[in-house]
């Protein structure tokens, strides 16, 4: 207990100081952002500009520390809180990004009294504690700054703009109606605002909501795709064109190519952007018997990789087939993989495609089965889509304890009440925000209880 409460006492003596840091990235820049939050925000921008700037309005400052040394000319803006960021008195210095002047800046602020440089994520941490974020909105702000594909940026906008939050609430908001009937009726039933068995309206609209949150947990394979990539595994014989084919595919010599059979012994990957999508391309060791320790442990690697991938491609050079196969359980693409010998035109009765890495022939077709392959994505609401396995652990509980309340509704309302309590505390847990007095005021302004 005395441990909980020392680091209460210092989690709260934290938020409670002003922080500041570089917000703009690598120096040097053209221009460099500090960004400051806190209580002494104002005491900051009064001490190292003069003034404090009017509200959300750029004004150009000179910049002096303590000594009435000037530092640097800056634009800066003030955005008072709780409209802001995180919701306390914010400021940004747009300074010149020099690595001396940032430094100087960063010194001045240092030496105001209970100032310290943010840690990694502080600032989003206290837009969260201060409502501003729920943990959804938090996690597609950090998948936003991490985007390298269109999708990838897409996906991430709507979770971090609250779409993703705003289905949740519409969810929440029902199950909490739920639960204020049943409660309503237990707690209230001599009232005359209260009819008789009004919980008995409530399981349809429940059974319904069960159904939206399993097509939502289904959906939330392709925001799994979008988020972490479509795993692509190349597979086959040795000198059957893996590396060759992830070398093309990626515009440069990723892997070793040789005519030495084995010479990919470990997984070699490399990340492509496929019509906005991110694939993530896997060479693996070539698929045959040997005594060989250090191949044997890269064929091993190999299989397991094939067993956990989206799609494998399995590429052969000869024309009866494979030779040994990659196994069952992945979609497999199989492709014929030379046909640069006096074959171009035709392919094996056992090949879905042929290609040629040498003179390009067939690789158009291959990469228009890849795109074919990519999940299916519309504008919208299509794109506000579960992507984490804590979303999907949350949304289980959530189905799970519904599902409780309406196998034991007939052996007493009180029971399915508190797995209904459960199911909105798993669905709170999704967005890390749990408010009990919702059902209080779900039950005044319906009921008009206490008049």
């Amino acid at each position: 207990m005395a441990w909980s409460n020392h680091r209460t006492e210092r989690m709260t003596r934290e938020r409670s100081d002003t922080i500041f840091a570089l917000s703009s990235g690598g120096l040097p820049s053209g221009v460099a952002v500090i960004r400051i939050s806190g209580a002494g925000c104002r005491e900051a921008l009064t001490g190292l500009t003069g003034s404090v700037p009017r509200a959300r309005t750029a004004a150009l400052r000179s910049i002096h520390n303590r000594n009435d040394l000037l530092l640097d000319r800056a634009l800066v803006l003030f955005f008072a809180g709780p409209h802001s960021f995180t919701g306390e008195d914010c400021a940004e210095l747009q300074v010149h990004g020099g690595r001396a002047s940032v430094k100087a800046v960063l010194d001045a602020l240092g030496s105001f009294d209970g100032f310290r440089e943010a840690e990694a994520g502080e600032f989003t941490r206290r837009a969260f504690h201060n409502g501003k974020l729920d943990l959804v909105e938090v996690e597609g702000l950090a998948d936003l700054l991490a985007a390298e594909t269109e999708m990838q940026r897409r996906l991430a906008v709507e979770h971090a703009t609250g779409a993703l939050s705003a289905l949740y609430g519409v969810w929440a908001r029902r199950l909490v109606h739920a639960r204020a009937m049943i409660e309503a009726e237990l707690d209230f039933a001599d009232e005359e605002d209260i009819p008789g068995s009004v919980s008995d309206t409530i399981w349809t609209d429940l059974a319904q909501l069960t159904t939206e949150i399993d097509a939502h947990v289904v959906a939330g394979t392709v925001g799994e795709v979008i988020r972490d990539g479509l795993r692509i595994v190349v597979a086959g014989a040795p000198n059957s064109g893996k590396s060759s084919l992830i070398n093309y595919l990626s515009g440069r010599d990723i892997a070793i190519v040789t005519d030495i059979p084995g010479t990919t012994r470990d997984l070699i990957s490399v990340d492509l952007d496929l019509a906005g999508y991110l694939v993530r391309l896997t060479d693996t060791a070539g698929l045959r018997e040997t005594e060989e320790p250090v191949e044997r442990e890269g064929i091993r690697r190999a299989r397991t990789a094939i067993a956990e991938a989206d799609l494998v491609i399995e590429l052969s050079d000869d024309w009866s087939g494979p030779t040994l196969s990659t196994g069952p359980g992945r979609e497999t693409l199989r492709v014929f993989s030379k046909a640069d010998g006096g074959v171009q035109g035709g392919r094996p009765d056992w090949a879905d495609l042929a290609i040629s890495v040498h003179t390009g022939y067939g690789m158009e077709d291959l990469l228009a089965a890849l795109r074919v392959r990519l999940p299916a994505a519309a504008d919208g609401h299509a794109m506000a889509l579960p992507t984490r396995r804590r979303h999907m652990a949350c949304l289980a509980d959530v189905v799970r304890e519904i599902g409780a309340a309406d196998v034991v509704r007939r052996q007493g309302l009180d029971l399915a009440a508190e797995h209904l309590r459960r199911a909105t505390d798993a669905l709170g847990r999704l967005t890390g925000r749990v408010d009990v007095e919702d059902l209080l005021d779900v039950i005044f302004s319906e009921f008009c209880i206490g008049k």
